[in-house]
């Protein structure tokens, strides 16, 4: 017996999918609707760079070769950037059936156009990574003339080398599919590694969040501001936090027992009597980062903050850091906190809808985006 299918159109003026009826299925089973998200209001910028920000706004929405389209990973950061763009979210329609084969359909015209595709593969990593993959194959159909991957986190990015025998390398692995599918230009936030530019066969923008953060933490004014780095294979990003706060820099040595499992060791460098900032790029169950404040706080520490650019927060993450004596997680919005995330006052979520924005403008209008990193 045939049933009917439920589809989900994400039209630019609607913050969640409509709910249509069309006509009979072919019996495959009673499709899903994508999941949604709860947008969150873009920050405005006052006086002059307002001004310019309008401007830019006014230039790209009259572009016809020019358009946005979202995943249904991180809608409302989607909805951010095309707000400081000016241009509307493209329309679409995504369907899924009660097996969870995804079915997607552009509504509107892409022939030639510079189209750029947001959607991080954070969790359900899986669904969201084939939900891209099949996105791009309809632009690529759909003859886009250059289809460009904003993923402001990629995911499977821990796996990027051969640690122990007979392993994957995700990474690559990921970056083939992706140009397979039709991505002819990617741009990712804060790679859990920068050599994974290299396994893309595309050109990669690799930006990161450090400028959003940079901001809040000057604002904050922290007295004998120390920046920390949880393991070694962070000293770099940590090393250029620190030069842009003009604030000395330790490491805390990390060995990892087994997946999401680490031990601090010891701490490298002087924090007694300092305000500590631990600044990592991703946090999965929050083990790190916690384990890292106890050892700096019994060094002699007074405070601890910590900040991250992929707030992942799986299995016990958020019950660690609500118990934990971190005095605050900053976190960009690369990834969607769940509720129960939303809830806990230490957490607190910065936009980088503008950093992307500028980035997506210097890509489409041929400019460089080296301004981006200061």
């Amino acid at each position: 017996m045939n049933q009917k299918d439920t589809t989900a159109v994400l039209s630019p003026n609607s913050q969640a999918p409509e709910t249509t009826q069309p006509s009979e299925g072919s019996g495959q089973g009673q499709p899903k609707q994508a999941a949604d998200s709860v947008p969150t209001p873009a920050a405005s910028a006052p006086g002059a760079k307002a001004a310019s920000e309008k401007k830019r706004s006014s230039r790209l929405s009259e572009d016809k070769r020019f358009k946005i389209f979202s995943g249904s990973a991180n809608r409302p950061l989607t909805e951010e950037v095309c707000k400081f763009l000016g241009v509307p979210v493209g329309e679409m329609k995504l369907q899924r059936f009660s097996d969870g084969e995804l079915h997607f359909q552009l509504l509107e015209n892409v022939r030639g156009v510079d189209v750029f595709l947001i959607q991080p593969t954070c969790h359900p990593v899986d669904a969201n990574v084939m939900e891209l993959l099949i996105m791009m194959d309809a632009l690529k159909r759909a003859s886009a003339g250059r289809i460009t991957v904003v993923s402001p986190y990629y995911g499977y990015a821990r796996q990027d080398r051969k640690d122990r025998p007979r392993v994957a390398i995700t990474s690559k692995l990921v970056a083939d599919l992706l140009t397979t599918a039709g991505a002819n230009r990617a741009l990712l936030i804060d790679l859990h590694a920068a050599q994974i530019q290299g396994f893309f066969n595309i050109p990669v923008d690799h930006l990161f969040a450090s400028p959003v953060l940079v901001g809040y933490f000057r604002d904050l004014n922290l007295p004998n501001l120390t920046v920390v780095s949880p393991d070694a294979g962070g000293v770099e990003r940590a090393r250029f936090f620190a030069k842009k706060m003009e604030v000395p820099l330790a490491i805390v040595d990390k060995r990892r027992t087994d997946m999401n499992v680490t031990e601090v060791m010891n701490v490298i460098g002087d924090v007694r009597g300092r305000t500590c900032l631990i600044l990592d790029d991703i946090v999965d169950t929050a083990g790190t980062i916690v384990k890292t404040a106890d050892a700096l706080l019994d060094q002699g520490a007074l405070k601890v903050y910590a900040c991250a650019s992929h707030a992942v927060l799986s299995g016990p993450a958020i019950q660690r850091i609500r118990d934990s004596r971190i005095e605050q997680f900053i976190v960009s919005n690369t990834i969607p906190l769940n509720e129960e995330a939303k809830q806990v006052e230490k957490i607190k979520v910065l936009s980088i809808a503008g950093l992307i924005g500028r980035a997506i403008e210097s890509i489409h209008m041929e400019t460089s985006v080296s301004t981006l990193f200061n």
